[in-house]
């Protein structure tokens, strides 16, 4: 069969029209064989495009690669984070970081979370210090704490504190106030009572519970200046209620006090 040089050009067009064709879709399929949380991440649910139209919710709730799920609150004072499986609520500070990114990170400055420019976000944990891919999985209620409590819920939550740092530490842990605690205090020396909870069951996961055996006392006082501080088996925390729920330190920092 043969071709006119007319024909053969038209032909040749359609090919290389056809060619361009299959291309963008062997693309887009491959795109689709993406894990859907790395694709999500990077790219949002219904690629770039729709990532630069549509932001994140103010609060919502992320799931990342390895499986761990938490809710990122950015309409409180501080952006907040609280894990599914933590009762600690982290109180990050933001960063601007290189090519536009953003790294927030906890009161020990180490990265927490990086939201890149185009709207995908990177979770740094102990269990992936490299960073792993974090998608959006829905809206979520504000994780701000209330302004008060009453009295009764204050006790009632330094109990629970009490309870799971005695567990953890396999002898009573005894939780006091170094002064009384006021209406507007009383939501941060709660929460300061839960993250020393915390602090104790994940160092005695980690299997350092003959660093936490050698604490039989906290005291909360009040303060300037949040800080830990252990001395002769009493840990103390220091709270400062005008710096709000930043106001007390994070498991993290109570846990590099015990560990000197």
């Amino acid at each position: 069969m043969k071709f006119c040089k007319a024909e053969l050009g038209d032909w040749g067009a359609r090919a290389a029209l056809t060619i361009a064709a299959l291309m963008v879709m062997a693309a887009s399929a491959n795109a689709q064989q993406l894990p859907h949380s790395l694709r999500d991440a990077l790219l949002g649910h219904k690629g770039l495009a729709e990532t630069r139209r549509v932001a994140a919710p103010p609060v919502a709730r992320y799931v990342s690669e390895t499986g761990g799920a938490f809710v990122f609150d950015q309409a409180a004072p501080r952006p907040l984070m609280k894990f599914d499986n933590s009762t600690e609520v982290w109180v990050l500070s933001a960063q601007p970081a290189s090519r536009g990114d953003v790294i927030y990170r906890n009161d020990l400055g180490e990265p927490v979370l990086r939201v890149t420019k185009l709207g995908g976000m990177i979770l740094f944990t102990d269990d992936a210090p490299m960073g792993a891919a974090v998608a959006v999985s829905g809206r979520a209620s504000s994780i701000q704490p209330p302004a008060i409590i009453s009295f009764n819920v204050f006790v009632q939550r330094v109990s629970i504190a009490s309870a799971r740092a005695t567990r953890a530490a396999q002898h009573l842990v005894e939780f006091s106030t170094v002064e009384d605690v006021r209406p507007e205090t009383s939501v941060l020396a709660a929460d300061s009572a839960t993250v020393v909870a915390e602090a104790f069951e994940r160092m005695a996961r980690k299997g350092d519970r003959s660093l936490i055996s050698r604490i039989f006392r906290v005291l909360l006082a009040e303060g300037h200046k949040p800080s830990a501080a252990l001395k002769d088996g009493a840990l103390t925390i220091t709270y400062s209620p005008d710096q709000g729920l930043a106001g007390r330190p994070s498991s993290k920092r109570i846990i590099k006090v015990i560990n000197r």
